[in-house]
């Protein structure tokens, strides 16, 4: 019988129970945090060296230079030729329709100029650049994932990142053909057989022989995590994420066993994963915990599935879909199906989701390979201020400002009484000797 909370938003303590069900402790393991520290440290200082010595160490992979465990392009393009057509095939699908989506996405610089009056000429505007130079990390090993290389490297390139240097351990020198054959279709322009936080301080700090990143997106352990948030300020991160979420509002129309498997879906990640049901069907909610039942053991990963229902999941009874959307924006999840009759309807009634799945059909795992959009998406609550990763997430803007002389001196008389309002003099000088002998 598997132990996974059951509860109503009627219950007089539903607004604890539910911050209870939520509640993530993100403190990090200090042990992790010092760890880190001193191979940021050491890598700073002593760059390829350093990085060397921790892959042997901690990958068992030693390389006489860094350049060495740099894989040629040749190679990501053998990986390709030689996967299984059903895989290439699937590889070339997901990142068409990733590269379609993204398409649509740049910013687009603009500018206008004023007219008429003392402010004509004046020119303002907004010039939108992408990134030099983006590092992408990526797990290796077993625990390898090519979908996270296209949804990584794709924005990127769409974005226009002139350069995208992608890392990944390869312990015991295991390398996945899978991953390489992604970042060969991706375009991705130099790959480096170095993982954990010794790869996160290369692309920050750059070595001899890694040239230093913008900006650094991708998914990695709890040492990688603890480097990016060092290293964010030398850098940029893509975000600092959290155990992965699906939430699930249904009103009983939808197959009980689709819905179990959804919420298996992202279960099966950890066992710090979150799966809840929003239901108003009261006796639904009782079909779809006895399929969880009857399906979880035939499933591979079932034990961290049990593991992550139990500590983690709920199956929710609510009073109407009105309440269920309340619900669902005070939660902020990661992943949003909204599995009932007439989805559409209640699209605008979301304001706080990651990604919002649409109808029945619309599983949250196509998100995750082959739907589009990307599947880098805020945890932990953060949607209420966060989006989705982007081609805006590899691109920067910058303000224009041209005054002509006859608006410097509106504009500087406007300046100056706000910069002496600051204490700040100078400011004030600045604006006011541009204007003219009338000041």
């Amino acid at each position: 019988m598997i132990a996974i909370r059951r509860f109503s938003s009627s219950d007089a303590d539903f607004s604890q129970r539910l911050d209870a069900l939520r509640a993530f402790d993100e403190a990090q393991d200090a042990s992790v945090d010092q760890t880190v520290a001193a191979i940021l440290a050491d890598v700073k200082a002593r760059g390829d060296l350093a990085v060397l010595e921790y892959t042997r160490r901690f990958d068992r992979v030693s390389a006489s230079s860094l350049a060495e465990l740099e894989l040629p392009r040749e190679m990501l393009e053998r990986a390709l030729d030689t996967l299984p057509e059903s895989r290439r095939t699937a590889l070339e699908t997901a990142a068409q329709r990733i590269h379609a989506y993204h398409r649509r996405q740049p910013l687009q610089s603009w500018q206008y100029e004023e007219t008429q009056g003392a402010l004509a000429g004046t020119l303002l505007g907004q010039k939108v650049t992408p990134l030099g130079r983006a590092g992408l990390y990526v797990p290796g090993g077993k625990a390898a994932y090519p979908s996270s290389v296209l949804m990584n490297a794709i924005p990127a390139k769409v974005a226009g990142v002139g350069e995208l240097i992608m890392v990944v351990p390869t312990p015991d020198g295991e390398r996945n053909p899978l991953v390489l054959a992604a970042a060969a279709i991706a375009g991705v322009d130099r790959v480096f057989c170095i993982g954990g936080a010794q790869a996160i301080g290369a692309l920050a700090y750059g070595t001899r022989t890694i040239a230093p990143v913008d900006k650094i997106v991708g998914p990695g352990n709890a040492y990688v995590a603890a480097a990016k948030r060092r290293v964010f300020g030398v850098v940029g991160i893509d975000m600092l994420a959290g155990p992965s979420e699906i939430l699930i509002v249904c009103d009983g129309s939808t197959d009980p066993d689709w819905v179990a498997m959804d919420l298996f879906s992202q279960a099966e990640h950890d066992e710090l994963a979150q799966a809840i049901l929003l239901c108003p069907d009261a006796s639904y909610v009782e079909r779809v915990a006895e399929s969880i039942e009857r399906r979880l053991p035939a499933m591979p990963r079932r034990e961290i599935i049990r593991g992550a229902l139990e500590k983690r999941g709920a199956l929710i009874t609510v009073r109407d879909l009105d309440e269920a959307c309340v619900i669902a924006n005070r939660i902020a999840p990661e992943h949003l199906e909204l599995s009932v009759a007439d989805a559409e309807r209640w699209v605008d009634r979301i304001h706080n989701a990651g990604a919002i799945f649409i109808g029945a059909y619309s599983s949250e795992s196509l998100g995750d390979y082959c739907a589009g959009p990307n599947h880098v998406l805020p945890t932990s609550g953060s949607a209420r201020f966060s989006s989705p990763l982007g081609v805006y997430d590899f691109q920067k803007r910058s303000s224009l400002i041209r005054v002509s002389r006859e608006a410097a001196g509106t504009l500087g008389r406007v300046a100056s009484v706000l910069a002496e309002g600051e204490g700040l003099s100078a400011h004030a000088r600045s604006a006011e000797c541009r204007i003219g002998p009338e000041i």
